[in-house]
C-alpha cells in the first residue's frame, strides 16, 4: 500500500494497549501502524459478519409461524437426514 493513497487519522490508545501494542510491535518486527490497521481490518469484518447473522435472526423471528417459515415436511427430513448422520 502507497502512504499517499492512504487517509490518516488520530488515534489515541490508553497506556496499556499502547504498551501491548509496542510490544507485540518488537516482538513480531512489524510496525504499530501495519498491526493497528490489520486489527481494525479484522475488527470490522467480523462486526459485518454479526451485522448479517443478526439480520438473519432478526428475519427468521420475524417470519416464524408465516407462510416465509420452514416446511414442516422439509424440516422433518432434514431432521431424520440429521440423526441418520448422526448414528
Amino acid at each position: 500500500m502507497r502512504d499517499r493513497a492512504m487517509k490518516k487519522m488520530h488515534l489515541p490508545l490508553p497506556p496499556d494497549l499502547h504498551a501491548r501494542l509496542k510490544e507485540e510491535s518488537e516482538a513480531s518486527g512489524t510496525s504499530s501502524t501495519v498491526l493497528a490497521r490489520k486489527a481494525v481490518e479484522e475488527w470490522l469484518e467480523w462486526r459485518r459478519r454479526e451485522r448479517v447473522a443478526e439480520d438473519i435472526r432478526a428475519y427468521a423471528r420475524e417470519m416464524a409461524g408465516t407462510e416465509a417459515d420452514l416446511d414442516e415436511d422439509l424440516e422433518e427430513a432434514g431432521i431424520e437426514a440429521w440423526l441418520a448422520n448422526d448414528r
